[in-house]
């Protein structure tokens, strides 16, 4: 072969240099980074899939920081109805106390109101002043808003949560099934009266049932009408049973309405009825059993079935309760409006999609207490049901209230756990599945990327050397001119 100096082999080693120099620079950028995409150029599809990930974890991130500020704002408000659950626990500890007439002293009951009273206070103080990031949560500027067309035809009305219309939603409610209570009158099943002087031709004993309890009550011969219903209504805070006139007879209702509501009265002993004039009219007191009857609606389209007159509706977004009071099957139609502009509308997730709004009714005095009127505010000294009036309602609003109170801590609970904490853990795990792809794309893995390096570095230490060796070539030929 012929013998030439050319520097084709120095330039050829030289390229090789050159680019193993270049593979080395990226490696130790990789491995000082941590990142295998530096640059668009070093792997372009790469980027653009990098990118998407960081634009997804960044918006989970922020998710996540909304939802535990919302679980913290949750959490305010529990507390503060948790408290409010113990001071009506307090309340209700002095009235009970109180009921006890034979061993308290006046000036001990007017100690118990002076309590009860601070209890109060204390109760529209939290409302007041529960707070979150300077915004109010208890004293019901948080509520779902509604309006009724008409008039209001429902009563009690609750919204806890609505949809994210933008525009107010309408809910038409149509009776058309009536609640009844439990009632002798129903099937003609009742007493038969003469007149006011009928009476009992013996003594007799009579079990009254209700949907409360049983109670026997004694009467003896003789006692007319007006005192059977008397001694029968003097029991029926324990029976659920009340005994009325439907013309001239004696009739029986429950209390409340609803299926669950049931009257029966059976006789022990005795039981016949005579008239004023002493004839026997073969009517005895002996009744039998009949059941009330619920409340049926259509609602948006939707037949539900009231417990009572209490309805409870959940669709399409929303959830709301309500009792009927002016409506009937022959009222038509009663439309609610919701406010799309009111309650707290929490973010879930990423996208407009998974906004979810609910409302925190007023918890104060003047709102908490018995769904048939009574409030607690009507406890406080002076008022309709405090400890002076003996009132047959003060227990049953104190109880009315803790049951309110503990059904919105029962929806502020289910909220947070059901919608703000399980949307908590699920984007923590795609943040963590979303991470663990990005690293595949764009972290350096070092094992490989060291390997890489070392490898490069004898290629570079070789190329330099051969680079001296072509070089060292060129020398020897030109030496031959010599």
């Amino acid at each position: 072969m012929a013998l030439t100096a050319t520097n084709l082999n120095t330039m050829q080693l030289l390229n090789i240099v050159n680019s193993t120099s270049t593979k080395q620079s990226n490696l130790l950028t990789q491995l000082s980074t941590g990142m295998k995409i530096n640059s668009a150029a070093d792997n372009p599809a790469g980027l653009i899939a990098m990118e998407n990930f960081n634009a997804q974890i960044t918006g989970i991130n922020a998710a996540l920081e909304n939802n535990q500020r919302s679980d913290a704002l949750l959490s305010t408000a529990d507390g503060a109805l948790e408290e409010v659950s113990s001071l009506l626990l307090e309340i209700e500890t002095l009235a009970m106390s109180s009921v006890n007439d034979a061993s308290l002293s006046q000036a001990e009951r007017d100690a118990n109101q002076a309590q009860i009273d601070a209890a109060l206070d204390a109760i529209d103080r939290i409302s007041n002043t529960t707070t979150f990031n300077g915004e109010r949560l208890l004293d019901g500027s948080k509520a779902i808003q509604a309006t009724q067309a008409g008039g209001a035809d429902v009563i009690n009305l609750n919204i806890y949560t609505r949809n994210e219309s933008t525009t107010n939603t309408n809910v038409a409610v149509t009776v058309t099934t009536d609640a009844r209570t439990a009632d002798t009158n129903v099937t003609g099943n009742n007493l038969t009266f003469n007149g006011g002087t009928d009476k009992l031709g013996a003594d007799t004993e009579i079990v009254v049932t209700g949907s409360l309890g049983s109670e026997t009550i004694s009467l003896a011969a003789g006692t007319t009408r007006d005192n059977i219903m008397a001694a029968i209504n003097t029991a029926s805070a324990s029976t659920g049973v009340v005994a009325q006139l439907a013309g001239n007879n004696m009739r029986f209702t429950s209390s409340s309405t609803g299926s669950d509501e049931f009257v029966e009265v059976s006789v022990l002993s005795g039981g016949a009825i005579v008239t004023g004039a002493g004839v026997a009219t073969g009517e005895t007191l002996a009744l039998t059993r009949e059941y009330g009857v619920d409340a049926v609606a259509n609602i948006n389209g939707r037949v539900v079935t009231a417990d009572g007159e209490d309805f409870s509706y959940t669709a399409n977004g929303f959830s709301l309760s309500f009792s009927l009071g002016a409506l009937n099957a022959a009222a038509g139609t009663q439309t609610i409006t919701i406010d799309a502009s009111t309650g707290m509308t929490f973010q879930l997730g990423e996208g407009a999609d998974t906004r979810s709004t609910i409302g925190i009714d007023q918890v104060a005095t003047f709102t908490l207490g018995d769904s048939s009127g009574t409030l607690i505010h009507d406890i406080r000294s002076g008022g309709t049901a405090d400890l002076s009036s003996s009132s047959a309602n003060t227990l049953t609003a104190i109880r009315g209230a803790i049951t309110q109170v503990a059904a919105a801590r029962g929806r502020i609970g289910g909220f947070q756990k059901f919608q703000v904490q399980t949307s908590i853990n699920s984007l923590n795990k795609n943040a963590e599945a979303l991470t663990a792809a990005r690293s595949v794309i764009a972290d350096t893995d070092y094992a490989k990327a060291s390997a890489d390096l070392n490898q490069q570095s004898v290629l570079l230490n070789s190329g330099i050397s051969l680079l001296g060796l072509a070089n060292q070539q060129a020398s020897q030929i030109l030496s031959l001119l010599g």
